[in-house]
């Protein structure tokens, strides 16, 4: 299926399209590897958080700085 077939699609539909690719992704993901890198990366910014709690920004804060 092509971009513009699927934009032919109404929005019922695509909404459809995109939790089927989305579920097929998800059964796929242990297929999916991060690199030693990646693994570091994230594992850092974790810890940032759990030590520093208090730096988290919630959605509805970063949409309102957005805003302003």
């Amino acid at each position: 299926m092509s971009i513009d077939e699927i934009k032919q699609l109404d929005i019922a539909e695509r909404i459809i399209l995109v939790e089927e690719i989305w579920d097929s992704i998800a059964k796929e993901q242990e297929s999916v590897s991060l690199s030693e890198y990646e693994k570091n990366v994230l594992d850092a910014r974790l810890a940032s958080l759990e030590n520093n709690p208090d730096t988290l920004t919630t959605w509805d804060e970063i949409k309102n700085r957005i805003r302003d």
